[in-house]
Parts: C-alpha cells; sequence; structure tokens
C-alpha cells in the first residue's frame, strides 16, 4: 500500500493544501509566503525523504504564526493519515547533527501519543518574516496532531538560522528512521498490538 496523504484545510485565517508521500526521495513544492519557513521545510523534505507539497495562503498581514502553526497541523495529520496503522515501522528514530558551531538531538516515538520536550534555547530574532520562536509552535502542533513524542535537545550554539536549521534536519532524520519500514518485522511495534 502507499503511503501518501492529503488534506485540505480551511479556517478564516489560513487556507493549506498539503500532501505528503512518506516512501518518496525528498522532493517537495513549497510555497507558504513565508521565506524563512519554505527553507524549513525544505530541510524537512530533504533529509526526511518525503516528498511534500504545500501549498498555503494565510493572514500575513498579522504575522505568520497563524500559517506556521496551521501548517504543522496538517503536516501532523498526514503523516498520521499516511503511516495507517504502523505495521511494519521502527516506530523510533534519533539523530544528532551539527551544523558549524550547533549541535542538536532530535528523538522520535510514534507512539500515539502526542508529547513535546523543547529544550532549545532559540533567541527570538526575526528571519525574514518568521520569528524564532515559531520553530517550537510548528513542532508543537505537528506533534500533537501527529499523535507522536518528539523530544529536541539543543546541545549547543548561537547562530539563530543555524540553531532552527539543525533542529529542523535533526528531527526530519529522526523521523525518517522512525516510519522506515523494519525488514525483520510486519507486525505493528507495540506489546499492546496498536499504536
Amino acid at each position: 500500500m502507499p503511503r501518501t496523504a492529503e488534506l485540505r484545510r480551511n479556517t478564516t485565517e489560513t487556507q493549506i493544501f498539503l500532501s505528503a508521500n512518506l516512501d518518496g526521495t525528498g522532493s517537495h513544492r513549497l510555497s507558504t509566503g513565508v521565506g524563512f519557513f519554505d527553507h524549513m521545510l525544505t530541510h524537512l523534505s530533504k533529509h526526511s525523504l518525503i516528498d511534500l507539497t504545500v501549498e498555503a495562503v494565510g493572514d500575513l498581514h498579522i504575522d505568520a504564526h497563524h500559517t506556521v502553526e496551521d501548517v504543522g497541523i496538517c503536516f501532523g495529520t498526514v503523516l498520521k493519515t499516511a503511516l495507517g496503522d504502523k505495521a511494519g515501522i521502527r516506530r523510533y528514530g534519533d539523530a544528532t547533527v551539527p551544523m558549524d558551531e550547533t549541535l542538536v538531538t532530535a528523538a522520535v516515538d510514534l507512539s500515539g501519543r502526542p508529547f513535546l520536550v523543547w529544550k532549545a534555547n532559540i533567541p527570538n530574532e526575526i528571519l525574514g518574516t518568521f520569528q524564532a520562536q515559531l520553530g517550537e509552535e510548528f513542532w508543537r502542533a505537528v506533534s500533537s496532531a501527529g499523535a507522536f513524542n518528539l523530544h529536541v535537545i539543543v546541545h549547543h550554539g548561537h547562530n539563530t538560522h543555524h540553531l532552527l536549521e539543525a533542529t529542523f534536519k535533526a528531527i526530519a532524520r529522526a523521523l525518517r528512521q522512525a516510519i522506515e519500514p523494519d525488514p525483520r518485522s510486519t507486525a505493528i511495534p507495540s506489546t499492546k498490538g496498536v499504536l
């Protein structure tokens, strides 16, 4: 079965179409109106090998918050849908990614239980039109809608661009590992028999 899903979500704040292929090559078509966010989504797609299409129109005359959060809700929802019952996946993934002076670790458990631990002291700068604190908001929305545990630890670093980019890359790599088919098992990876 192809592990693909798509979602169209329209609210008074945002209109979003998002599709994903979990068994892709990292190809992407991204248009959110927030340049730095598109840059981060490019890393998410490339390093997770998830083919990703995002078309978002949001109330950017206010700020980027609603657009970023709602894309996160859509991505988490599509990820959960595409994974189905999660039979035959590895379930867990982790990655530590360096980027120049920055080092970030991310760990994922596709447990069916949403939880975000964000130990990342990232300066609240504005990169283009993207407030740095929106990185946490995006991943909180993804982990909540996707119903999975996500732990992020920034070990060190000071350049805000590097901190966010290494974070997106580390999470992408952890997700890539967690969604991979396990060559040794086709069962649901839980003693409960359900995730």
